[in-house]
């Protein structure tokens, strides 16, 4: 395994903090970036305690700020000699039924899951496309596969226009050595989704996120994870019936 220079957006707790420990454990350096950086420095510190030979640099970074994002991708690339794969994982959970006075919960899930992940894509790809190399890696939703009602729309539809976004960059990009992968987690335990009171098949976050760097390191091009039971559910999910999936849901 080549050791990789790795860059993870929302890397101050759930999914992202725990594909830092993962991937430091696999021997890669990283580029840690959030908007919280107290909690990125704690794990600054726990991660090089852990590994002395790797290395961890944290920048505090909020996404919606377009602007903020490309300085902090080219200023990360340049200080860690380049980067080999950045992955879009920074988003958000807040969405509310439409038309029910929220448009403000709806509006800011949208701009953070996917304008927000547009910009990060923007910025990574001025990067691979300049020197003909890397690996774009986009962390969204088995909630995309379908539209889903109620508190799950805006969010569901924000991860599909992601999904639409890794796959036309992976179809352009074809046989080329730029590498686009989209992995579609079901429910994992994080911070994301504790307020959900349904959860099926919900596994440890350890365990979902092992699945995901698996997937990521295979560069799969789109992964349900953990593969069982989401690759079986996301495929009867796509050809279901509205009424057979709404009794469902």
């Amino acid at each position: 395994m080549r050791r990789r220079t790795i860059l993870i957006t929302g890397a101050s707790s759930g999914l992202g903090a725990e594909m830092a420990r993962q991937f430091a454990a696999k021997g890669h350096d990283l580029a840690l970036t959030a908007r919280r950086e107290d909690r990125l420095a704690d794990l600054r510190d726990e991660l090089t305690k852990a590994h002395p030979d790797r290395t961890v640099v944290v920048r505090r970074l909020d996404v919606t700020d377009h602007a903020q994002v490309f300085a902090v991708f080219h200023a990360l690339d340049t200080e860690l000699g380049g980067l080999d794969r950045i992955i879009v994982n920074a988003g958000i959970g807040k969405g509310t039924p439409v038309g029910t006075g929220r448009f403000d919960a709806n509006l800011e899930t949208t701009m953070t899951n996917y304008v927000a992940a547009l910009a990060q894509a923007e910025a990574a790809m001025e990067l691979f496309r300049e020197r003909n190399a890397g690996h774009l890696v986009f962390i969204t939703s088995v909630a995309g596969v379908r539209g889903l009602p109620r508190s799950l729309t805006a969010y569901g539809a924000s991860k599909a226009a992601v999904s639409s976004l890794a796959e036309g960059l992976r179809m352009e990009l074809l046989g080329k050595p730029i590498k686009v992968s989209a992995i579609c987690p079901g429910y994992v335990k994080s911070e994301l989704n504790d307020h959900v009171k349904q959860t099926p098949f919900i596994v440890e976050t350890e365990v979902g996120v092992r699945a995901m760097v698996a997937a990521i390191e295979a560069e799969k091009g789109r992964a349900y994870v953990p593969a069982w039971p989401w690759e079986p559910l996301a495929r009867f999910m796509k050809l279901a019936p509205l009424p057979v999936l709404r009794r469902l849901i």
